[in-house]
């Protein structure tokens, strides 16, 4: 009997072992692009938010609802943190536990930061990863029960800016090489910007993030290039913005920019704006009326079938 047991449990494991072998996938196994060698290492910190810096291998974590539950719907989802770090829990795996509670499958996308040292040109490395990141989740859309038109980017403050960067720059080539998926779109098919940073001008963007990304002193093309709500076109994804008035980190302007930009584009797009709630809440556990901004998200994607 006892080693009917002992021969159970080992199958077991073996089988808990290849059901959650992929749950990670490396954005560039073979070659990273715009990359170079160095003694950098990466940063983990695990404070009361797990802190991640200094990115070298960028990754896609997978959470999948149950095949039973599966809306066939995906979700990229970019951690905010200045583009100085990634708030990898309390922007990324959280949030992907949430979606799988409504049958959305979910990546937490684990992008290079822009000032590594292993990042050769700063500001083309973090849109490279997340175009790499769509044609993985659109590639993979079969094995991964998706549909592979209803992929979505998200992103959460300098994360929203990387979102947002790629729902205008998805066709963008800088530091490309053709391979096996360079005829798969980068495009994603919807947008969820949460207290997004948006525009490079000083008079309304986060100085961190514009510095990290773009340097102390970019010349004003670059700042017109990554300021997003000038680059909006038909083209543009419809998107989801939520924001708070008192947000001192990230001017609420950021958000009603873009969604000026989107009106002016007819681009499909809901917008909340929330008087108070400050910056950086991830799903606002605990705050009010704030708290239900995710269950408003839910409704707005059901609008989209």
């Amino acid at each position: 009997m006892k080693k009917t047991y002992s021969i159970g449990l080992f199958f077991s494991i073996i089988s808990s072992v290849s059901f959650c072998q992929e749950r990670t996938v490396s954005l560039w196994p073979e070659k990273i692009p715009n990359s170079q060698k160095t003694t950098e290492t990466e940063s983990v910190k695990n404070d009361d938010i797990l802190w991640i810096g200094n990115v070298q291998e960028p990754s896609l974590e997978i959470f999948l609802p149950a095949k039973r539950n599966s809306t066939g719907r995906a979700v990229v989802i970019c951690p905010g943190g200045g583009y100085a770090g990634l708030a990898y829990d309390w922007e990324g795996t959280d949030i992907a536990k949430w979606f799988n509670s409504k049958g959305i499958a979910a990546f937490v996308l684990k992008y290079r930061l822009p000032q590594s040292s292993s990042v050769k040109v700063s500001f083309e490395a973090p849109l490279q990863d997340a175009q790499q990141a769509l044609k993985i989740v659109r590639s993979n859309a079969e094995k991964w029960n998706i549909n592979k038109d209803q992929i979505g980017i998200m992103g959460f403050s300098a994360g929203g800016h990387l979102a947002s960067t790629l729902g205008t720059h998805f066709e963008s080539k800088k530091g490309f090489e053709k391979d096996t998926m360079h005829n798969i779109s980068a495009r994603p098919d919807f947008m969820i910007l949460i207290y997004p940073v948006i525009t490079m001008d000083k008079t309304y963007t986060h100085t961190g993030s514009r510095n990290n990304l773009l340097g102390n002193n970019p010349d004003n093309e670059l700042v017109e290039y990554y300021s997003n709500e000038l680059q909006v076109t038909e083209n543009t994804p419809p998107t989801f913005l939520l924001h708070s008035t008192d947000d001192k980190a990230v001017p609420v302007m950021n958000s009603l920019l873009f969604y000026q930009a989107l009106v002016e584009k007819e681009i499909y797009s809901e917008m909340h704006i929330f008087p108070t709630g400050g910056h950086g809440y991830s799903l606002a556990t605990g705050k009010g009326a704030l708290g239900k901004w995710p269950e408003l998200l839910h409704s707005w994607l059901l609008t989209l079938e």
